[in-house]
């Protein structure tokens, strides 16, 4: 029985669905995102584009400077959506074992999947049925664990095919970069430097104490990765294990209040698709970006599951505060995420009034918000608001 794991990945996606819909764009430099002299970041740019340096995440003001002569589009993430629900429908018919990782990539267990020929003849022909059905291309990585799988699918972009032969792995992975581990973002890198750690070889050979004194548990992790060993499942597509919201700033936000108010409001949108969904939640976590696009993200394991706004917001905003005492403001991102789902609790404790209190209120606000819109109820520091954020 063979036994493989695929990441396959669209290239530039956005840009790819404009071009496919509009031939004229083809081979231009194209920029999805926003209007150049509009705030805003590329969500996502054509290889004609990055032949100039610019880069996804990057403002759309400097993405200007560097090719001015770019296109720019809005985008529609209704069209983006539709093709992406096109692409998993393509890799479902080769394995049940899929596990998406956002709209343009996916991981794919092929075991037992032999009828389809080998690992890589089932990435050649994945790849050959996304060029023919969507007009766009993907790129595709073929090892035995998930991390060498979708650091392979970056080397050869676009419309690369990169596979990592079974105990080939660590050699494969040894000259390349740091910064090429999934997760490594410019701090991890820093600290790394700081040991004269440069490629992931060299993190590889490192003792994993000292990896582990340095960035603990997440250290061991990439200790782990670096040498080409990572026992995650791919995990198919089912139910959503999170329910998420966040929201990008026009401008930095160094106001505190204004914060919270951000806070609380995507605390009760992400509450009230909990309820929605019939669902409760055990973990909070949050999102937050800074101006030079360094990421937090924090998380707290409840006392209890619950599908409370209050809950979700009062976990929020203790690890916003926290995150705060630690790093200066202003903020250009913020986002509310719940996770460890469980189905709706069908009996309350006989102390359990005040909970029970809090879910019909939060019901009879999402009655309202259903009839008349979101925004028609504003409860708490939301009211410190100035303007209101995409729905």
């Amino acid at each position: 029985m063979i036994r493989g794991i695929l990441h396959i990945d669209l290239d530039a996606f956005f840009v790819s669905v404009e071009q496919a819909l509009r031939p004229e764009l083809a081979g231009k430099p194209v920029i999805v995102g926003g209007r150049p002299d509009r705030r805003g970041v590329v969500a996502s740019a054509s290889y004609e584009a990055r032949a100039f340096g610019v880069r996804s995440a990057m403002p759309l003001s400097r993405a200007y400077r560097l090719c001015p002569q770019a296109i720019f589009l809005q985008g529609n993430f209704a069209r983006y959506r539709e093709y992406s629900e096109k692409f998993m429908a393509i890799l479902s018919d080769f394995s049940p074992a899929l596990e998406p990782g956002g709209l343009d990539e996916a991981y794919l267990d092929v075991e037992g999947c032999d009828i389809f020929g080998t690992p890589r003849e089932i990435a050649m022909k994945i790849k050959q049925r996304v060029r023919n059905e969507l007009k766009i291309t993907a790129s595709a990585g073929v090892a035995q664990c998930k991390v060498v799988a979708k650091i392979a699918s970056d080397l050869e972009k676009p419309d690369g095919l990169v596979e990592v032969p079974a105990g080939k792995e660590k050699e494969f992975l040894a000259p390349l970069p740091i910064r090429r581990i999934p997760g490594v973002g410019s701090k991890t890198e820093q600290k790394l430097r700081s040991l004269n750690i440069n490629t992931i070889g060299q993190l590889a050979n490192l003792p994993v104490s000292a990896v582990s004194s340095l960035l603990g548990s997440y250290g061991i992790m990439l200790h782990h990765f670096a040498n080409g060993v990572d026992n995650r499942k791919v995990e198919a597509w089912g139910e959503a294990k999170s329910i998420s919201n966040e929201t990008t700033f026009e401008e930095d936000i160094s106001d505190y209040r204004y914060l919270h108010g951000v806070l609380r409001y995507l605390s009760e949108r992400v509450g009230s698709r909990l309820r929605e969904d019939g669902k409760q939640a055990k973990v909070v976590s949050i999102k937050i970006r800074f101006p030079d696009f360094e990421t937090l993200n924090r998380s707290t394991k409840l006392p209890e599951a619950t599908m409370t706004d209050a809950d979700i917001y009062g976990a929020a905003s203790v690890m916003l505060d926290r995150v705060l005492q630690h790093n200066k403001l202003p903020v250009r991102l913020v986002g509310v995420e719940v996770s460890s789902l469980s189905g709706e609790s069908k009996q309350l404790g006989l102390f359990d009034y005040e909970k029970e209190k809090m879910e019909r209120r939060d019901r009879t606000i999402d009655s309202i918000r259903k009839k008349y819109g979101f925004d028609s109820v504003q409860t708490g520091s939301i009211l410190a608001l100035k303007q209101i954020f995409e729905k």
